[in-house]
């Protein structure tokens, strides 16, 4: 450190910052850093973000030296203005971001993505596909048409061209042959139960 900016005042060390002087800002910073970064951290409550606003403060002094004026106050009481108008600033401009995602989730809420139940599911799906192999053909259409495409026995036995008897008899049979596969394959969801 240069020992005459270790003594000299403030309002010098601005003039040597003005001068491209690294080692007066350096001098500065050890002089007033913590109390700039502990107002931040107050008013922030966030480490990271106070550490980039202190920075962001001695780098505009470093940029701007000559909006310090010596006959308005002290550099310190300078500094901590500044810091504290900005973090307010950010504060305000940071809660109004999360009011604006908050409010953008409650008109446009996103399904929550389960990776865990979707690959139960599509195991689930797998092995529901191959029992039905295990079905003869008759059954598989027989549920096919009263299960999947929502006909009723009267209209699978009119599509199939067989009597409903036959009908609800094939889809009782091949609906206890595919609860057994399931079963077996170790499926025991409520449905597969009954």
């Amino acid at each position: 450190m240069d020992p005459d900016l270790s003594q000299a005042s403030d309002a010098a060390l601005v003039v040597a910052i003005a001068r491209f002087r690294e080692a007066a800002l350096a001098e500065v910073y050890r002089r007033h850093g913590d109390a700039a970064f502990g107002l931040a951290l107050r008013v922030m409550r966030d480490r990271a973000l106070a550490e980039e606003l202190v920075q962001e403060v001695f780098l505009k002094l470093w940029q701007d030296p000559e909006r310090f004026d010596p006959g308005r106050g002290s550099l310190r009481a300078f500094l901590m203005a500044t810091v504290h108008s900005r973090a307010i600033d950010v504060v305000r401009a940071e809660s109004a971001r999360r009011a604006r995602e908050d409010r953008h989730d409650r008109l446009h809420p996103e399904p929550q993505y389960d990776l865990e139940r979707e690959v139960v599911e599509l195991t689930l799906a797998e092995q529901v596909h191959d029992a039905f192999a295990v079905l003869s053909d008759d059954e598989r259409r027989a549920i096919e048409l009263a299960y999947l495409e929502g006909h009723t026995y009267r209209e699978v036995a009119a599509l199939l061209d067989q009597p409903e008897g036959t009908v609800k008899s094939r889809i009782r049979v091949g609906l206890r042959r595919l609860r057994d596969t399931l079963v077996e394959s170790g499926i025991t969801s409520s449905w597969t139960e009954s």
